[in-house]
């Protein structure tokens, strides 16, 4: 499969819808100068959505989550 290659006045003239393309095709796109190519416009990574693992790093758990509270819990209410 070969890259879509466009010129660069063309991308110019046409540059957000063609950012948009890339963005959801995920294909990139050559952009020429004369024939030559002389960029490419690529997709970023997608980012990850991992639920797990999230906070890593954030903030740091200290004693075991599952004790019991001690035994002067005192509430504001």
């Amino acid at each position: 499969m070969s890259m879509k290659e466009i010129s660069a006045a063309t991308f110019k003239a046409q540059c957000l819808t063609l950012m948009e393309n890339v963005r959801s095709t995920r294909r990139p796109l050559v952009i020429t100068k004369r024939g030559k190519p002389i960029a490419k416009l690529v997709p970023l990574d997608a980012p990850k959505d991992e639920f797990i693992g999230r906070l890593k790093g954030v903030f740091e758990v200290v004693g075991e989550l599952d004790a019991d509270p001690p035994e002067a819990w005192e509430s504001s209410f």
